[in-house]
């Protein structure tokens, strides 16, 4: 097991993604920075993803916190919103990992229910997801960009 995750490259939790109701995004920073956490960038990822998004670090350390708004119906993030009732929450748990594209080959060789192949996420990464039917839950596989956080 331990060799797989070395074989995959992962490295550690990149960050915590939480959803958050349309026009609730400021508020939800507020609550955070009032924390001691640190807005580290915030940009609108259109395309297919369709959301707001703040990533805030947590102390001094590699992990982040991810706020996703969704900027229309049509979000992955409005859908999933609406399928826990109208309440915000938990929308993904991210990894990073040192090489998206050995990641991929690792999982897809190992059978994992991979949603894309990897492509450009926010702040320069590059990204993929595995479906929530192999954790239960929906995870992003990143690569960090150019643009380091």
């Amino acid at each position: 097991m331990v060799q797989d995750l070395i074989a995959a490259g992962f490295e550690f939790v990149d960050h915590v993604a939480i959803a958050v109701k349309q026009g609730e995004l400021d508020a939800q920073v507020q609550k955070y920075l009032s924390l001691g956490f640190t807005e580290l960038h915030r940009e609108e990822v259109l395309g297919k993803h369709q959301v707001r998004e703040v990533l805030l670090r947590i102390g001094n350390g590699p992990n982040l916190i991810q706020l996703l708004e969704p900027l229309s119906p049509e979000s992955p993030v409005a859908k999933q919103i609406e399928k826990q009732g109208g309440r915000g929450g938990f929308a993904h748990l991210a990894f990073r990992v040192k090489d998206i594209h050995q990641a991929y080959a690792h999982m897809k060789a190992n059978g994992f229910n991979l949603t894309q192949e990897p492509g450009s996420g926010s702040r320069g990464t590059q990204i993929f997801f595995v479906h929530p039917k192999d954790f239960s839950y929906l995870i992003e596989v990143v690569q960090e960009g150019p643009s380091h956080v």
